[in-house]
Formats: C-alpha cells, sequence, structure tokens
C-alpha cells in the first residue's frame, strides 16, 4: 500500500496495525485465514485506521493500545464489507473477487460473522468498557441501517432519509474511529465532541463522495456499473439533487415505487443527472461537510497530527480531482 501525504506521521504503525488484523484468523479454519489474506490483499487506503492513529497520536495514546484500536475499527469495517457484497451480489471490488463470488452463501456469512467476533476481540484488548459501548453501538447503526435500506429501497426519499443513511453506512464508523482514542486517555470531556464533529464530516463527505463517483467514473474505474445504487433504486446525492430539480420526473418515480424502467430509459436518466447542475450540487455539499469537520479541529492540540487530519479531510473531497 503506497502511504498518502496524511499518513505520514503514522506511516510506521500501518504495517503493524494490518499485521494484528492477519493474526486474528491464527488457530481456526484455514478457509478464515484465506479470506482474511484476500480481503486484506485487495488493497484500501486504510483511512480509517488512519483517523484513529492519529487521534491517539495527538491524545498520547499508548502506541500498542493505539494499534489494536485501529485494527479492531478496520476489522469491524471490513467484517461490513463482507456482509454489504453479499446482499448487494457484488462480484468485484477494488477489481478483485468479493469473498462471496469466491465462497458460498453460507460461508461468507460465517466468514463476516467470524470478522464481527475477531473485531470485537480486539475491541477488548484496548481496556475501555466506553469504546466495547461504542463499538457495540456503531454495530448496531450499522445493521440498521442495512435493513433500513434493504426494506425502503424503493421507498420515497427525502434529505432527511438520505442523511440517516450514509450515516449508518459510512459516518458512524468514523466517528466511532475519531472519538474512541479520547476515551483512552481520559479526555471524552474535553475533546470527545470536536473528535466526533471531525469523524461525523469526513464520513458524510466520505459517503457523498463516494456516490458522485458512482456518477462521475467509468465501470472500468469503479469495478461495477455506472450508477449502480441508482440501478438498484436507491436515490444518493446526485440523483437526489436531481429529483429536487425534476420532481416530476416519471422515471424516478417508477424507480421508487419498484417499478423497473426501460434499459434505454435508464441510461438517458444517467446521462442526463451526469450532465446536470446536480453533480456540482453534490460536490459543494461534500465540500461544506469537509469544511465543518476542519472547524472542528481548531479546539483540538495544535501539531502535526492536526495539521494531518485536516489534510485527510482535504483527500476526501480531493478524490473528485
Amino acid at each position: 500500500m503506497t502511504a498518502l501525504a496524511f499518513q505520514s506521521q503514522v506511516q510506521s504503525l500501518l504495517p503493524a496495525v494490518e499485521e494484528r488484523m492477519r493474526e486474528q484468523s491464527a488457530g481456526y479454519h484455514p478457509i478464515l485465514k484465506d479470506a482474511l489474506d484476500q480481503l486484506l490483499d485487495s488493497g484500501g487506503k486504510r483511512v480509517r485506521p488512519t483517523v484513529v492513529l492519529l487521534a491517539s497520536a495527538m491524545l498520547g495514546v499508548e502506541r500498542e493500545l493505539s494499534i489494536d484500536l485501529a485494527a479492531a475499527v478496520e476489522l469491524l469495517h471490513t467484517a461490513t464489507l463482507v456482509h454489504d457484497d453479499l446482499i448487494d451480489g457484488s462480484p468485484m471490488r477494488r477489481g478483485k473477487p468479493t469473498i462471496n463470488a469466491t465462497l458460498s452463501t453460507s460461508a461468507t456469512i460465517l466468514t463476516g460473522d467470524f470478522l464481527f467476533s475477531q473485531a470485537a476481540w480486539l475491541g477488548a484488548q484496548v481496556g475501555s468498557t466506553e469504546v466495547m459501548r461504542m463499538f457495540a453501538s456503531t454495530l448496531s447503526t450499522i445493521v440498521n441501517g442495512e435493513i433500513v435500506q434493504i426494506f425502503e429501497r424503493n421507498a420515497l426519499t427525502d434529505r432527511e432519509a438520505y442523511t440517516q443513511r450514509i450515516y449508518a453506512k459510512t459516518a458512524s464508523m468514523f466517528e466511532l474511529s475519531a472519538r474512541a482514542p479520547a476515551f483512552l486517555v481520559g479526555k471524552k470531556t474535553e475533546y470527545g465532541e470536536p473528535l466526533r464533529a471531525y469523524g461525523y464530516g469526513i464520513g458524510m463527505a466520505f459517503q457523498m463522495v463516494d456516490d458522485i463517483l458512482d456518477f462521475s467514473s467509468d465501470a472500468a474505474s469503479l469495478g461495477k456499473p455506472v450508477a449502480s445504487d441508482l440501478r438498484l433504486g436507491l436515490i444518493t446525492l446526485p440523483s437526489l439533487y436531481f429529483l429536487e430539480a425534476h420532481p416530476k420526473d416519471a422515471r424516478l418515480a417508477k424507480l421508487q415505487h419498484g417499478e423497473q424502467i426501460a434499459d434505454a430509459d435508464m441510461e438517458a436518466l444517467i446521462a442526463e443527472i451526469r450532465a446536470s447542475d446536480a453533480m456540482a450540487s453534490a460536490h459543494a455539499e461534500a465540500d461544506r461537510q469537509v469544511a465543518d469537520a476542519q472547524a472542528a479541529l481548531a479546539s483540538l492540540p495544535v501539531g502535526a497530527e492536526r495539521d494531518a487530519l485536516a489534510e485527510l479531510a482535504d483527500y476526501v473531497v480531493e478524490r473528485l480531482h
């Protein structure tokens, strides 16, 4: 993995985080080791553990505790991806086969369950009941969000519903990553809220950017069809802005009511959204979330780690360039 500029402060710790994750399959069935290796070998920027490590270094968290916490957060995230890919029927992620494309449905579910349990075990190693409560709450939020998405996939979407969905899907994990270190050094009262606000902002922006890239990128880059969420009946930020500008669009109305639209109509709708002001409006909203996240850093200790967290926030929206 090539380190990004904002990772320079904690670059030496990232291999230890990955090794800690790989260790979690030791002593278990070889299939679980193979699956974990497959997941970790598929890449990823390790943004969430970087947030953990930077916040931990800024607040003076012990090195081994910060590694355990970062590995636990990333393993929790990895577990959610296993179940997400199965639910969505995705054969590829980051250009490589998913676990559900490799194993049976039963084995995939159990692999995800195993990773959830090992993430919890790692999280417990930091010795904080409050952090474990945060882990449990975050997982409940993520699962509830997935249930809502499954049963309301074609329901009428408004801004509030969209915000709740992406908070559950992405921002809640970033909140956990940023805020948990404050609990390990008894600084939750002083730094817990600004770190939570930072995590919320970058998490919301991260998912908004993903939703924009789902429209603006090509299928080869995405590893899946362009506008795959819309094809599944999910209204994300670009299509939400387009819907607000064209509330009587018959194609979107059909999708929201679970009706199929012709392939030609779908391709035309996607092309119109891509060419519309909706894309720039969605980008501007992601920028506002990043600005809010960076503003939250003002009350945190000054230093290289805080500067890196600000650079990380910039990176979230720079993925659009």
